[in-house]
């Protein structure tokens, strides 16, 4: 090696080096918080700011106050129902973006960026007003069978940015996608299960994306809920101004793995319908 390249070797060892530990920092800042989350739910102490010794008091009591259950019954209705609305919005509209293209294309991807760049505060005001000047289905009111107002006003509040989400990451992942695939499958004999398992399926994988979403929005819910129907976020914003307890953290790490198992289970099927582990993590990550 000669004396030339010594330096440069060791200008790229020290780049890398500095890269790593940037990376390394980087995770540590997005996961650290987690990671304090999930040891204090097993604080036994009253507040969780206050350790007195490792128990399962916490998801016990998470687990049965009725307020808590509530809540969180109320957040998977809505992340449930949003992830629906926004799968089958979105998808379509995502199609529609990536096959169907004509002169409404460029206003169309105009309105679903805006949803995109507008401030939350901004949708959870104007959906607010939206809802009290319009009434009917979203009032009081309401005659929707197993429907309440309340879930009503969350799914369409909720459904605003998942869809646009959705429809990005369809239209995104069909622009790679040549539509003559799916005829040469039903040409050469694909049972439409399988055409839909291998082909449409990966396309709802947005449907994860729409949950959590929906799962830990704060701002929109805390405008459009009402009595009766205030999902977990708007419960732990409440909580913040009086001690935090335990159960707070309980709960969170509760359905933090629930996220985590739905992934899950969207990567065993997709690796079931014959997705090798690059194109499964390709599509987890919503790459192209």
């Amino acid at each position: 090696m000669s004396a030339v390249e010594v330096p440069r070797r060791r200008r790229r060892d020290l780049i890398d080096i500095a890269f790593r530990t940037w990376g390394f920092l980087v995770f540590a800042f997005l996961f650290l918080p987690i990671l304090v989350i999930v040891t204090y739910s097993f604080n036994d102490g009253r507040s969780m700011l206050t350790w007195a010794g490792v128990g399962l008091a916490s998801y016990r009591t998470g687990t049965t106050d009725p307020t808590i259950l509530n809540a969180v019954k109320t957040s998977i209705a809505a992340a449930g129902g949003t992830a629906l609305i926004a799968t089958v919005l979105g998808t379509f509209a995502g199609i529609a973006l990536a096959r169907r293209k004509g002169k409404w294309t460029p206003v169309f991807l105009t309105l679903v960026f805006l949803i995109l760049v507008t401030p939350e505060i901004v949708d959870a005001i104007a959906l607010l007003i939206w809802y009290v000047r319009l009434g009917g289905p979203f009032g009081p009111n309401t005659t929707i069978p197993a429907v309440s107002y309340g879930m009503l006003r969350l799914w369409v509040g909720h459904s605003l940015f998942a869809t646009a989400v959705v429809t990005l990451i369809v239209r995104a992942r069909l622009e790679g996608l040549e539509e003559t695939l799916e005829e040469a499958a039903a040409d050469l004999y694909a049972s439409p299960w399988r055409r839909f398992r291998q082909i449409t399926l990966p396309l709802m994988l947005p449907a994860v994306l729409a949950f959590s979403f929906s799962l830990d929005d704060t701002i929109i819910s805390s405008f459009v809920s009402v009595a009766g129907a205030s999902p977990w976020p708007v419960y732990v914003f409440s909580a913040v101004r009086n001690v935090l307890r335990p159960e707070i953290a309980s709960v969170s790490t509760l359905l933090l793995l629930l996220t985590l198992f739905a992934i899950a289970c969207v990567a065993l099927v997709l690796r079931r319908s014959g997705q090798s582990g690059e194109d499964v993590a390709k599509t987890m990550t919503v790459g192209g």
